[in-house]
């Protein structure tokens, strides 16, 4: 695992810096316009989906390191997919980038609370000497300043960012599947177990918890598009920060095998997810 160890930090800082630079101070006082539609896309992604993942470790009797990767992928926060398929499903778009803005700040002190608490319910050892505290700062230098820092040379040169944008995605999707492919290549030998083993705990996550989120909007939000954000949203998330959280304080690769799982299999499950929503509505 030396070589997604040591290009994870960097390829997580670069995704996280073209999220900055697509986001401007409208993203988040939008939420104060409409905090109902946040909140609750909020509270789905922050505090149901560990929950859902939890329930699904248990119930499935997954091996520890599976149960702990499980509650990584969980707990990461949305990631920059998510905007791209919202977009594509007619969602709120705007409320999207401001979900997974608020989460990838928030979630240096969400994720380490999650996974620290999990590991101990799970009663797992980690194996790293590292505190909540030190994964907290050393999260906050690869997620919130490069988002920072693309947010201020956006504020420079807004112009010329915003007519570059696509190519940002594009180059942030890249980096996405550079350390996926570094995870591949590097336990080759083992990824058909790995996934044999995670493949239905993370399919389960995944249509379990974008159908709930989906159901709880409609239940509490009144507009489609914001309904099908909040699913999309709680469907996709940062596969690279939950891979970097994982090598951060475990040493075995099966910490990580779920959040690769979980990357591969949520794409189809969520432009599965979008058909049926278009053929329904």
């Amino acid at each position: 695992m030396e070589i997604v160890t040591k290009i994870a930090p960097l390829v997580l800082a670069l995704i996280m810096l073209g999220l900055g630079l697509g986001l401007s101070i409208k993203d988040f006082t939008r939420i104060i316009k409409s905090p109902k539609d946040f909140l609750i896309g909020f509270f789905s992604q922050l505090i149901i989906l560990p929950v859902i993942a939890f329930c699904i470790a248990m119930l499935l009797d997954l091996p520890l390191p599976l149960s702990i990767g499980l509650m990584i992928i969980a707990a990461a926060p949305g990631g920059v997919t998510s905007n791209v398929l919202t977009k594509f499903a007619n969602g709120d778009v705007a409320l999207s980038i401001s979900l997974t803005a608020i989460t990838s700040l928030v979630s240096i002190i969400s994720v380490p609370f999650v996974v620290i608490t999990s590991a101990d319910l799970f009663g797992a050892t980690i194996s790293k000497e590292i505190s909540m505290i030190e994964i907290s700062l050393k999260m906050a230098l690869v997620v919130t300043l490069p988002v920072i820092i693309g947010m201020i040379i956006r504020g420079f040169a807004e112009n010329f960012i915003t007519s570059k944008i696509g190519i940002i995605n594009k180059v942030t999707g890249w980096l996405f599947v550079i350390i996926f492919v570094a995870i591949w290549v590097e336990e080759k030998d083992n990824i058909l177990i790995y996934l044999a083993e995670a493949g239905l705990a993370v399919l389960t996550l995944n249509g379990v918890m974008m159908s709930i989120a989906y159901f709880i909007a409609k239940k509490f939000v009144y507009g489609i598009a914001q309904q099908k954000c909040i699913a999309l949203e709680c469907g996709l998330q940062n596969g690279t920060l939950a891979v970097f959280v994982a090598t951060l304080i475990f040493d075995d690769i099966a910490y990580v095998i779920p959040t690769g799982a979980y990357a591969l299999l949520m794409y189809i499950t969520g432009f599965i997810f979008i058909y049926i929503l278009r053929k329904s509505n």
